[in-house]
């Protein structure tokens, strides 16, 4: 048997044969050494083998080369096959089955491997071919049997299946439904129940997928209301105490009076009467003593009278501001009472603190700025822009604009519409991506990249950005998160959170969904602050609004306009475009930048001398009419002024108010107003002045191309969190928005399930494909009903079935 084997040049012939190059079947091998048309032995016949003779297998270690095999000519082996045209033996591969073939004389085939009876020959040979599963199945093991050899078929026992080509047997999950000689495992109580349990987990996700959610909320909630509970039992209590101090001075100052007076008294009655010498002393000292005792401990005695009261006294009375009582170290972590308690402890200090702010006399505001310039953490941003000009194309949409941004200041941007207000927000910002830009933007007096502090900018633009389906607390914890320092503790961030909904007046719709178009949320107004609130919570040192009072009442713009001051206060540089604010929402800003059409600078600088300045062109406010629109509409052309000045040079008196250089494309409008260029040099000319400007556009040029072409590097000095914990925070947003969907969601899984029992009934599962055929009408049934609906589901099932 071992010389009618096949060498690995015979193997390597049989598998080059089966498949020309077109990658097509071949019917028969290619011809041979041993099988051709001038030689063809009994070999070549399928179930055929023969023998390379008596002495060694002629391999060439060179070439290899198939060896002669003429003689020995005989069966095939069980367990090998042997292919027409091949005069060796090829092992079968596990799980098949390759017995000795029978010869069927009524039909003159050898079953089961139908081919015909050999001539000149008494019986049939052995196996002649194998293939993959595609093209025949006869020769694997059949199902209900396993094969552990090629040459052995046994039938599967009791609590086994056995699949088609097995060469073990597989146990059953249940016993009692696989008898003798099983082919498949029966699944369809495995489906039934599976199919059950996710129908119970639906509906359990359908009625109370809400209250995965509200349970924490509500345990959150009831510890925020205790930690506001005892926040204000604590400022109470100061308040309590701080009178009894006031009340105890006083008290101590009568008494020392009394005590100075009732001394003199006993000293003329000393003198007057000798016998009292050793009384009067000893009382008079121990009244002095006991005062003296009171006057220097109480006011200690006072602050540590209630010693649970948490809230800190200074000598003089008030709450001593920067840091509080560190967090508890070690390892037991703060509860959320604890850190609400902290966060909403130090908002009552800063109410208190505003009050006590509001009849200072100028020391006491002196005083004031510099604690609070010492309490400031946040980097300070002072911009500049000097002859920034914007184009899109041939048009310009800013002018020759100059001006700057301060810190610790709000500034509203006004003007009549097309001026570029919003186009201005964006140049200042950095967002100039498709524009062209000539002139500078200086930040802290140097030539920065703005988007180099991209990390410690907000911008809130016009049309809200907020998530309708999460509720206003969780949108402002999602921008804190991921947009507030690395190095935060939990306590800042929670602090910096209740702050930002306390100033904004949102405690009332803190645990309120947003809304979307289909679910009503909040109102408007409350949405917009909520947009507000998401740049807020970051702790930006630049903050640009682009109409963030459109849409909002009077109070509500109001008390928007207060957080943002409350942020100025933080050393904050606030800027805003505003539309029609009222005169006291108007008075509320520091400074006013005032754009004329086409994108020219008509004011900037102090609210408070904007009237002073028009004044002096002859332009002046009617009574009972608002400063700014008044203003507004003279650069519409709504209202001409009385002086007869003209609306489109007053772009050109600011800039020779303020020294600026004027434009060459508007001397023609300089000439008109009968001005002379004085601001740009003396009467000896322009020439020596050349060079040093062509150097200096030069080296602007070149900075702006450089800020453009590079990558700005980071100047922010802030170390956001990484993408790994960025990653975690957007995994823990997608998962609440899906829980408030998990009804929509339980619906279509409940309406896939049933399509796929549908789809499963029809399929073949007791084949041996395992219904793979019809896999591609549940894809192209799940995919159309996604997008399609019931209706091409229906059409699709009904296709199957046909």
């Amino acid at each position: 048997m071992a010389r009618r084997l096949c060498t690995p040049k015979e193997v390597e012939f049989y598998f080059q044969s089966l498949y020309d190059k077109k990658g097509e079947k071949n019917l028969y091998l290619h011809t041979n050494i041993n099988c051709n048309r001038s030689s063809w032995v009994q070999g070549c016949e399928p179930g055929w083998a023969c023998s390379v003779g008596s002495g060694p297998v002629p391999i060439d270690g060179n070439k290899e080369k198939i060896p002669p095999r003429t003689s020995t000519c005989r069966r095939c082996c069980e367990g090998f096959f042997c292919p027409r045209g091949l005069t060796c033996m090829l092992p079968c591969p596990l799980g098949s089955y390759c017995p000795r073939a029978t010869a069927n004389f009524t039909t003159g085939l050898c079953d089961p491997y139908k081919y015909q009876i050999t001539p000149n020959t008494t019986g049939c040979g052995g196996a002649d071919t194998w293939a993959d599963f595609g093209t025949t199945e006869d020769m694997f093991c059949p199902a209900g049997y396993y094969c552990p050899t090629p040459t052995k078929k046994r039938p599967c026992t009791h609590g086994h299946y056995c699949r088609l080509g097995s060469t073990t047997e597989e146990k059953c999950i249940i016993k009692r439904f696989c008898d003798d000689n099983t082919k498949n495992e029966s699944t369809a109580i495995l489906g039934a129940c599976l199919v059950g349990g996710l129908f119970v987990l639906l509906v359990i996700i359908y009625n109370c997928s809400g209250q995965f959610l509200t349970i924490r909320e509500k345990r959150k909630a009831r510890s925020r209301e205790n930690a506001i509970q005892l926040a204000r039992q604590q400022i109470k209590a100061h308040e309590g105490w701080k009178a009894a101090k006031q009340l105890a001075r006083k008290h101590v100052s009568g008494m020392q009076s009394h005590i100075s007076r009732t001394f003199s008294r006993s000293r003329r009655s000393f003198r007057q009467q000798p016998d009292g010498l050793q009384e009067a002393p000893l009382f008079m000292g121990q009244e002095l003593s006991d005062s003296a005792a009171f006057s220097a401990g109480g006011t200690h005695e006072i602050s540590e009278v209630n010693p649970s009261v948490a809230v800190d006294l200074s000598s003089d009375g008030g709450i001593v501001a920067g840091k509080d009582r560190a967090a508890p170290k070690g390892k037991h972590r703060s509860t959320n009472t604890q850190i609400f308690k902290y966060a909403y402890g130090e908002i009552e200090k800063e109410k208190v603190r505003q009050e006590e702010n509001k009849n200072l006399t100028f020391t006491g505001v002196v005083a004031m700025v510099t604690e609070q310039q010492r309490e400031i953490t946040r980097p300070l941003l002072k911009v500049e822009f000097k002859h920034l000009t914007l184009s899109l194309g041939k048009k310009k949409l800013l002018r020759s604009i100059n001006g700057e941004l301060w810190p610790g200041r709000v500034t509203a941007v006004m003007g009549p519409s097309g001026a570029g207000k919003t186009t201005f927000l964006n140049a200042v910002t950095g967002k100039v991506a498709g524009y062209k830009v000539s002139g500078s933007v200086l930040v802290n007096g140097r030539h920065d990249n703005i988007r180099s502090y991209k990390k410690i900018i907000g911008f809130v633009p016009q049309d809200d950005v907020v998530h309708g389906n999460l509720t206003v607390e969780e949108n402002l914890w999602f921008s804190a998160k991921c947009r507030l320092s690395a190095t935060a503790s939990h306590r800042h961030k929670v602090l910096t959170v209740e702050r930002v909904i306390d100033s904004l007046d949102l405690q009332g719709v803190r645990s309120s969904l947003v809304g979307t178009v289909e679910k009503r949320g909040i109102s408007g107004g409350q949405r917009k602050r909520v947009n507000v609130g998401i740049e807020m919570v970051m702790e930006p040192s630049l903050l640009i609004l682009d109409e963030p009072t459109s849409g909002l009442d009077s109070s509500s713009s109001q008390l928007l306009l207060r957080a943002l001051r409350h942020e100025a206060l933080e050393g904050v540089n606030v800027c805003a475009v505003v539309h029609q604010p009222s005169y006291t929402l108007y008075n509320m800003f520091d400074d006013l930048i005032l754009l004329a059409k086409g994108g020219f600078i008509v004011y900037n600088g102090p609210v408070k001398t904007v009237e002073d300045h028009f004044r002096t062109l002859g332009i002046h406010v009617p009574e009972r009419v608002n400063p700014p629109d008044h203003y507004i509409d003279i650069l519409e052309g709504i209202v001409k002024p009385e002086s007869g000045i003209n609306a489109k040079h007053l772009p050109l008196h600011w800039m020779l108010c303020n020294g600026y250089e004027v434009p060459n494309d508007m001397q023609d409008e300089l000439k008109a107003m009968g001005e002379q260029r004085t601001y740009i040099g003396s009467s000896h000319g322009s020439t020596p002045h050349c060079l040093p400007q062509v150097r200096h556009a030069f080296a602007v040029e070149r900075d702006r191309i450089e800020q453009h072409l590079s990558k700005p590097k980071d100047l922010s000095s802030r170390r956001t969190p990484g993408v790994i914990s960025q990653y975690k925070y957007y995994l823990g947003r997608v998962t609440k928005q899906r829980l408030r969907e998990a009804r929509l969601l339980s619906v279509d899984f409940l309406i896939l399930g049933l399509a796929g029992i549908c789809l499963g009934t029809i399929a073949k599962l007791s084949d041996p494909t395992f219904g793979m055929p019809g896999y591609i009408y549940t894809i192209i049934a799940v995919c159309k009903f996604k997008h399609s609906g019931y209706t091409v589901f229906t059409l699709i099932s009904i296709i199957r079935v046909t």
